[in-house]
């Protein structure tokens, strides 16, 4: 709750808010009206509606939605040495109590609505972490995000070799993916959709993963050529992605790869995506309210900041840095005034680890109350917004 020295400028936050988004008329956002998707039978699940010129996410029941989440939930942070009691002893080594005592109170009561992502950094500039599985969503019981892995070009992973989306090989390995994921997920509410590769190097790479460059060579797209090339394979790869996830699940929203913002974004790439996806999502460390805004002008598809955050990032091991919450509440606020904006998720993590080196909690489950409480507050205002013109 919010405390009675807080209450009033709540109060006045949430009205200007109000008025901000309200310069022609509140009513105008009423009765968000469901809009073409790609999926066959949206009926009982997530999906996009859009009212006048406003996109949000609409809930199974009916309802407009903008989804405020946290990413990166491991509950490997709770198991070094140091703490593997409180493990041991409080959750008694199941995943399932940590979800239910832990995770999803205290999400609810930091005022987030959803998990953006739930895989994590383990080692830095290798793989993240592994996904949940029905069982442990389940046990959130709030809305999430899945990410499949057809996959695995994250900008700073510096293992894994490209995947050739023309061969036989990797159709099969789409194919196994939604068989594998889809199929057990395909008629869970709380599922708002998938992403798939996290900051993919479509024309882009970094100085850990030059020895094998970008998926596509940007000097080709110098020629008309090159152009089309890189066109006829992003077509491949969305198309063969789409079809695999709708052999198996009909109902939930495509929200495809998380684009790195900041870096090159070939329109080809975007182009050939559009068909196939629902939404564009972004991660975004520089400056997300002007290229979010930015890509849904450009586009017309609603936009996601599936991934973002400010802090020290210039920190070694064994130091830690917090996340900032004034920054996080100024951000929050400027795309829920953008009306292509469906949601923003917070690059957290829950738990920090000696990895990423921060965390909404540190590793005996201390919160950061002062940055905490500034999210708190911010989550607090878009929902008194939200239940005062939809009735939530």
């Amino acid at each position: 709750m919010i405390d009675n020295t807080s209450r009033r400028e709540f109060i006045k936050r949430t009205a200007a808010l109000g008025a901000s988004l309200s310069a022609a008329s509140l009513s105008q956002y009423a009765l968000a009206a469901p809009t073409k998707t790609t999926q066959p039978e949206p009926d009982g699940f997530f999906t996009l509606g859009k009212r006048q010129d406003h996109w949000w996410l609409i809930t199974p029941d009916g309802k407009p939605f903008f989804t405020m989440g946290l990413n990166h939930i491991d509950p490997a942070s709770l198991r070094y040495p140091e703490n593997i009691d409180i493990w041991r002893e409080k959750y008694g080594g199941s995943t399932i109590r940590w979800i239910k005592e832990s995770v999803s109170p205290n999400l609810r009561e930091w005022g987030f609505n959803t998990v953006g992502w739930v895989q994590e950094v383990t080692v830095r500039k290798w793989r993240h972490s592994r996904a949940f599985t029905v069982d442990e969503y389940r046990a959130l019981d709030m809305p999430y995000c899945h990410l499949l892995p057809f996959t695995e070009s994250h900008q700073w992973e510096k293992h894994t070799v490209h995947y050739d989306f023309r061969s036989d090989d990797w159709k099969e390995w789409v194919d196994y993916v939604a068989r594998s994921h889809c199929a057990e997920l395909s008629d869970e509410r709380n599922l708002i959709g998938y992403f798939y590769s996290d900051c993919p190097t479509w024309t882009h790479s970094r100085p850990d993963n030059e020895w094998r460059g970008p998926i596509f060579d940007p000097e080709q797209l110098k020629t008309e050529a090159g152009r089309k090339e890189l066109t006829e394979l992003a077509h491949s790869y969305y198309k063969t992605t789409h079809d695999a996830i709708r052999r198996y699940d009909k109902h939930h929203l495509i929200l495809g790869d998380r684009y790195e913002a900041i870096a090159p974004i070939a329109m080809e790439v975007i182009d050939a995506s559009k068909p196939y996806v629902d939404v564009l999502s972004f991660q975004d460390f520089r400056d997300p309210v002007k290229h979010l805004d930015e890509w849904h002008r450009k586009t017309g598809k609603p936009a996601l900041l599936a991934d973002a955050a400010r802090m020290n990032w210039l920190t070694k091991p064994g130091e830690f840095t917090r996340n900032e919450g004034d920054w996080y509440a100024r951000t929050l606020e400027a795309l829920f005034k953008n009306p292509g904006c469906i949601g923003f998720h917070l690059c957290g993590a829950y738990q920090r680890n000696r990895a990423r080196r921060y965390g909404l909690l540190d590793e005996q489950e201390k919160p950061d109350q002062e940055n905490v409480a500034l999210m708190k507050t911010a989550n607090q205002e878009i929902t008194a917004w939200m239940q005062q013109e939809f009735g939530q």
